[in-house]
């Protein structure tokens, strides 16, 4: 599976903007240029390996979080998604929160066969 580089890149905003900080500052601390920040932002670009272990640091984020869209096993990141996204849900829009998602669960369960990819024949 090839690195989701729009997705990454929208991660590695979203945590530059949850800690409150520039692309010319990212840039600055990780050692590269912010033409470079903005071309990883917008998918454009791919940072070395080295590079994304810098900006998850510099980010205090996991390399999963940054990677999660291209990585098949990370129930824990999208499990602490799900937890960020309802912290200031009142009680009315969790349990609508929970009803939906209790419910696409179920929709998920039911229709299993529908994961599977058909065999064909040539």
């Amino acid at each position: 599976m090839a690195v989701n580089s729009k997705a990454m890149g929208r991660r590695i905003k979203a945590a530059r903007k949850k800690a409150a900080m520039t692309q010319a500052r990212l840039a600055e601390e990780v050692g590269i240029s912010e033409v470079h920040v903005s071309n990883l932002e917008s998918g454009t670009g791919n940072p070395s390996l080295a590079t994304l272990v810098d900006i998850a640091n510099v980010l205090s984020v996991s390399t999963d979080e940054l990677l999660c869209d291209s990585v098949v096993c990370c129930k824990p990141v999208f499990q602490k998604e799900i937890l960020e996204t309802t912290e200031d849900c009142d009680d009315y829009e969790i349990r609508v929160l929970s009803y939906i998602l209790k419910a696409a669960k179920m929709a998920l369960r039911d229709n299993q066969d529908l994961k599977k990819t058909p065999e064909r024949t040539f």
